[in-house]
């Protein structure tokens, strides 16, 4: 798969799962804040199963602390 095609690919992914502002609101929040994913998701699993965290993001979302996927005050900054 070519560069093109990737990045075609992803945008589509995240504007259907995320609807278009809030997927260039989140290709915004990358480029600014010279996010790395690796880091980010690294400490928000360290130590824990797969299974534990799935238990963690279910609980935040039904107590509304869930902001598109990202447990609030755990975001890109």
């Amino acid at each position: 798969m070519n560069d093109a095609v990737l990045l075609d690919n992803g945008m589509n992914l995240l504007v259907e799962h995320l609807g278009q502002v809030e997927a260039e609101r989140f290709i915004y929040l990358v480029n600014c804040d010279r996010f790395d994913y690796t880091k980010w998701h690294g400490v928000l699993s360290e130590g824990k199963t797969i299974d534990e965290i799935a238990e963690r993001a279910m609980k935040k979302r039904k107590k509304g602390q869930m902001t598109k996927g990202i447990p609030e005050g755990e975001g890109l900054r």
